[in-house]
């Protein structure tokens, strides 16, 4: 199981640099486009949807990518749209899916986890689309040293429960060896990556780590979140198309809540 799931993650890394470095604005947009649609499928199915409803919701959401991505091309001042967007996704992630959490997925009204995958899904696909390819993929690296690092610690050395109710092979061990593997990621960008370097210094590198462990925090409440949807639906993956993974949701739960927050943080450290 676990070389299955180290082999299905270094396939797609390979095919999302290979995306990242031969494919040109559209054609990305294409294929950021088939992840909105199969993630809003599985999507529709945890909340219940019947095959043809779940369809359907899917073809709606990838329409609505399609159409806020033209949008935002077509405007001036496209930024401030994103900004409020991704503003948006920022007091998503950090206020009102804690809350949740806490309040528990379960027993809510039906119509609000098919507004909620809206409110997930568009964001993270037009952040994949609109930000620099360079500040993408340094998210994604995040995202994928975060996951790869709280993985491995909590199979180590994992005591402590981080969400038992929730997502019980998730520990607070975890986490603490995700936030060092973040820090650490974050610090040897910024000395390697030259967008980077030249805006990291003095107390800037304060902040720049703080936002950092923000975005792993964003990270962790991602993961929940599908972790608590799946489990409201009794499933153990959204899907089955990724082996030793599951769904796509699956696979971009994590990236779903960073992106977005990621593109706002960083357009805010180039504009300062």
């Amino acid at each position: 199981m676990l070389s299955t799931r180290i082999l299905t993650s270094v396939v797609l890394l390979v095919a999302i640099g290979a995306a990242l470095i031969l494919l040109g604005r559209n054609q990305f947009a294409v294929l950021v486009a088939l992840l909105v649609c199969l993630g809003a499928f599985e999507w529709g199915k945890l909340s219940h949807f019947a095959p043809g409803q779940a369809a359907l919701y899917a073809v709606t959401m990838t329409i609505a990518f399609a159409a806020s991505l033209w949008i935002l091309d077509s405007i001036d001042e496209a930024w401030a749209a994103q900004e409020t967007l991704f503003g948006g996704a920022l007091l998503l992630w950090l206020g009102a899916v804690p809350a949740w959490l806490r309040a528990g997925v379960r027993d809510r009204p039906k119509w609000l986890l098919p507004v909620a995958g809206v409110c997930v899904l568009l964001p993270a696909a037009l952040a994949m689309v609109v930000m620099p390819r360079m500040d993408l993929l340094l998210a994604l690296g995040l995202v994928w040293v975060s996951d790869t690092a709280a993985y491995f610690t909590g199979r180590k050395l994992g005591r402590h429960k981080l969400a038992p109710g929730i997502s019980p092979g998730k520990t607070w061990e975890g986490v603490a060896g995700a936030a060092l593997a973040t820090a650490a990621y974050a610090i040897i960008c910024a000395i390697l990556v030259p967008q980077l370097a030249e805006r990291v210094r003095g107390t800037v590198w304060l902040v720049y780590l703080v936002g950092a462990e923000v975005l792993l925090l964003a990270s962790v409440l991602g993961d929940l979140f599908e972790s608590a949807l799946k489990r409201q639906a009794s499933v153990k993956d959204s899907g089955s198309l990724l082996p030793g993974h599951g769904g796509v949701l699956d696979r971009i739960d994590s990236a779903t809540a960073v992106l977005p927050i990621a593109a706002l943080l960083l357009y805010w450290m180039t504009r300062t």
